[in-house]
């Protein structure tokens, strides 16, 4: 199945949360936080939103910092991803 996302969102898969801290401690996966970066997997076209233009400043593939619980996630054929407008993208990865 195909996500083609509208408008200013962009469809994002979070990567790995870490397993350990720093100093060996295992996490469960309950004591883990949920990950802010991610990758990008679809990016809607723009085009006005909410009377404004939006040109899109990210593209398929870039990994981004996403603000803390933004977005509506979703689960497709098993696999878990987070649709988001583009102003809840903080920052790109470099």
């Amino acid at each position: 199945m195909n996500i083609k996302p509208l408008a200013d969102n962009v469809v994002i898969k979070a990567t790995e949360a870490e397993e350990t801290t720093k100093s060996g401690i295992v996490l469960t996966s309950a004591a883990k936080e949920k990950p802010q970066i991610a990758e990008v997997i679809a990016v809607g076209p723009g085009g006005i939103v909410d009377g404004k233009e939006t040109v899109m400043t990210v593209k398929v593939g870039d990994k981004v910092v996403a603000a803390k619980y933004s977005g509506t996630e979703i689960k497709i054929d098993g696999e878990e991803y987070t649709i988001l407008r583009q102003a809840d993208i903080l920052a790109i990865v470099e």
